[in-house]
C-alpha cells in the first residue's frame, strides 16, 4: 500500500514544475507584513534614545551628542518594538531582509545626521 502512495508522490512531482522559486530569473515578492530589517529616516530623529532602551537584544545605540544612531542586524530580533514606541515614527519596518555579512562590522548599520 505504501508502495502506491510513494509512486503516486513520484509521478506527481515528475510531472509537475519546481517546487522552488527560479530566484535569478524571478524576484522574490515578500508580503506586506514580512519583518525583515529596521530603516531609519534619520532627519525626523530627535535622538530621545527611547528605541535603544525599548530593545530586548540591545543592538540599538542612540548617541545624543554626535546625532549618531546605530543598529547591530545580527543582534536584532525584528520584533518591531522599536518602530512601535519611537514618537516621531522615523523609524519603520522594511520588508526585505539585509545581505548576508561575512564579517560581524558588515551588519553594524551605522547614520549620522551632518549638522552642516
Amino acid at each position: 500500500m505504501k508502495l502506491f502512495t510513494m509512486t503516486k508522490t513520484v509521478m506527481r512531482n515528475l510531472v509537475s514544475g519546481p517546487a522552488t522559486l527560479m530566484y535569478p530569473q524571478r524576484r522574490r515578492v515578500y508580503t506586506p507584513i514580512t519583518r525583515g530589517r529596521i530603516e531609519i529616516t534619520i532627519n525626523d530623529c530627535i535622538f530621545c534614545g527611547l528605541c535603544s532602551r525599548r530593545c530586548p537584544t540591545h543592538s540599538i545605540m542612540v548617541t545624543k551628542d554626535n546625532k549618531e544612531w546605530q543598529i547591530d542586524r545580527l543582534k536584532c530580533c525584528t520584533c518591531n518594538l522599536c518602530v512601535e514606541i519611537c514618537p516621531k515614527k522615523c523609524l519603520l519596518m522594511d520588508n526585505h531582509y539585509f545581505p548576508p555579512v561575512t564579517e560581524r562590522v558588515q551588519a553594524i548599520y551605522k547614520q549620522s545626521l551632518d549638522i552642516s
